[in-house]
């Protein structure tokens, strides 16, 4: 092996077709979409040069802004949820039900596995208005309140979004805190319990530090995912009602394939990414506090 690992000729052969079929499939597309951001048209009409000015169109274009809003917001809102919900699920799993944490880890994980388009549709079901009243309104009405027009209000329609996204992978988040929590020694937690530690200072004081590490992968895993939200969002209100609740990557579906923008379309993905970026920082960075000190 010490052989092959010092012959560069061979470190070649093993790795160049791996790294050859990366590119092509990672990297060139990259490379090609930066490009068109200094470029207006599309392959049918064809390119002209246009320099800095869809950067300069972005940040005058009240629809990205209300696309970002619509991101951020959601992305924040939805991460906090997710993450808390599972970090939430797995101390239950682990401190509560450890004999049938299983069953319930089963049936809670189970949403995940079910492709969006039917989950959506599960919720148009239970969430629809008139003149088909689906099971919520007729719960409403069953305690005289009004029928709620859910995804004709841009509040609702965000809030069942939201409620949609958390009911799908909170299992997901839980199983993956679960794991995490496994990895605490048994005898520091009996320690702590000797020592007066229980509920919530337990929690505070040595679950919560010694599960950072996954804490902070599942913060960065949510808020990458729910930043580059898409399949969701066209599956349960394709980004109505108006706009409201259309994220920067359908309106750069939108821009791209739509109205044939592909130049504009690039320089709202390369933002996207540069969102993405910028918040992976922050969490670095903001996590390196020492949590145990209030």
């Amino acid at each position: 092996m010490e052989r092959v690992l010092g012959d560069k000729r061979a470190i070649l052969i093993l790795l160049g077709p791996a790294l050859l079929v990366y590119s092509l499939i990672m990297l060139v597309p990259i490379v090609w979409s930066l490009g068109y951001t200094v470029f207006d048209g599309n392959p049918i009409i064809g390119f002209t040069f246009n320099g800095f000015g869809n950067f300069a169109k972005f940040f005058q274009d009240p629809a990205a802004w209300s696309a970002i809003w619509f991101t951020v917001r959601f992305a924040i809102v939805m991460t906090v949820l997710q993450v808390g919900a599972g970090f939430g699920l797995s101390l239950l799993y682990v401190f509560w039900l450890k004999r049938s944490s299983s069953a319930i880890r089963t049936i809670i994980f189970f949403p995940i596995v079910l492709p969006t388009v039917a989950v959506a549709l599960l919720f148009q079901r239970l969430f629809e208005a008139a003149p088909t009243t689906g099971p919520v309104n007729s719960f409403l009405k069953l305690f005289g309140m009004n029928s709620v027009d859910w995804f004709g209000t841009p509040d609702a329609s965000f809030w069942i979004l939201l409620l949609m996204g958390l009911w799908q992978s909170m299992g997901f988040y839980g199983v993956l805190l679960y794991a995490g929590l496994l990895d605490i020694p048994e005898e520091m937690l009996e320690s702590a319990r000797l020592d007066g530690a229980g509920g919530w200072k337990l929690i505070r004081t040595i679950v919560l530090p010694l599960s950072l590490p996954v804490l902070l992968s599942s913060i960065i895993f949510s808020i990458n995912g729910t930043l580059k939200v898409f399949d969701s969002v066209v599956a349960l209100t394709n980004g109505g009602p108006g706009n409201a609740t259309t994220p920067l990557t359908l309106y750069m579906f939108q821009t791209s394939f739509t109205y044939g923008q592909y130049g504009y379309g690039s320089t709202i993905a390369l933002m996207l990414t540069i969102l993405c970026l910028l918040f992976t920082v922050f969490i670095f960075r903001s996590t390196r506090r020492d949590i145990t000190k209030g």
